[in-house]
């Protein structure tokens, strides 16, 4: 679960000093029912993170679906129940987290789809291509949607860029410094463009090889010219770049292990939905 810490800056960023509008028309101890409904269709996300919203409000809390439900327009997914001040006071902050989340989610679960339709056993990764302070929020999603988070952060594993070879200069010095000093428990990625950086990363002993804004076609090259050299059951083979949900099947058929697309977080749309609210009758 997402941390309380983040989750009340998130309140407070949107309370300010109070919501003067319901301070000042709803009497205070006016209670009443929430209903969150999906205006269109989606994979449920964030679950967790409404639940503990609604704990820090003071509010009761029902899940209508569970996270990795698909639902439909019209349907409720969420419930909360007491003080109407407080059910509006947090109503935004809510919606907002968990129609980004429900986005990802349902984003990743198209591609995934068209992915194993075509290789069953190709994962789709996320990236850190997330807006800061969201990461964790972003990676749950792309996990429930059936992605793969890949790296949480900057210390999850060695992951050799271009800039740093830009430094370095060489792929095998790269890849056997960080061999020879990393420990034995952290796997190293390298991140090549040529088929002969590929052949060079593997003979150095590298885990799993990023073949960077490459075609399809360069990557079959590159993985005919692994299985030449005995080389191909070394690694994972991670396409990476200029991959969407338009061409992601194409890159699952050339035979990769992963297919890492940015899109799943920094551009999945929010799926649309409000929150309705009833006030209670007292008898």
């Amino acid at each position: 679960m997402a941390s309380r810490r983040q989750l009340i800056s998130f309140i407070e960023e949107d309370l300010g000093w109070g919501d003067i509008t319901s301070e000042l028309l709803i009497p205070e101890g006016a209670e009443g029912v929430g209903t969150v409904r999906a205006k269109e269709p989606g994979v449920m996300c964030g679950c967790d993170e409404a639940r503990e919203l609604a704990e820090l409000m003071g509010l009761s809390f029902k899940a209508l679906k569970s996270d990795g439900q698909a639902f439909d327009k019209g349907e409720a997914l969420l419930e909360l129940r007491g003080s109407i001040r407080k059910i509006l006071a947090v109503e935004r902050v809510l919606l907002n987290l968990l129609a980004h989340m429900c986005g990802v989610a349902t984003l990743t679960r198209r591609i995934v789809e068209r992915v194993r339709s075509v290789s069953p056993r190709v994962r789709v990764a996320a990236t850190r291509k997330t807006l800061p302070g969201l990461r964790f929020f972003e990676k749950k999603a792309v996990k429930v949607g059936g992605g793969d988070t890949h790296r949480y952060d900057l210390s999850g594993m060695v992951l050799i860029k271009d800039n740093h070879l830009s430094v370095l200069g060489d792929v095998k010095l790269a890849v056997e410094r960080a061999r020879a000093l990393a420990s034995f428990a952290v796997k190293v990625e390298v991140e090549v463009s040529t088929l002969e950086e590929a052949i060079e990363a593997a003979k150095a002993g590298a885990d799993i090889i990023m073949l960077d804004n490459m075609s399809a076609s360069e990557i079959k090259d590159v993985i005919k010219a692994l299985e030449a050299a005995g080389l191909r059951e070394r690694v994972l083979l991670e396409a990476s770049g200029g991959i969407t949900e338009e061409n992601a099947a194409d890159y699952a058929a050339t035979g990769v292990d992963i297919i890492s697309i940015g899109e799943v977080t920094h551009s999945a749309r929010s799926i649309d939905m409000s929150l309705d609210v009833k006030p209670i009758s007292r008898a």
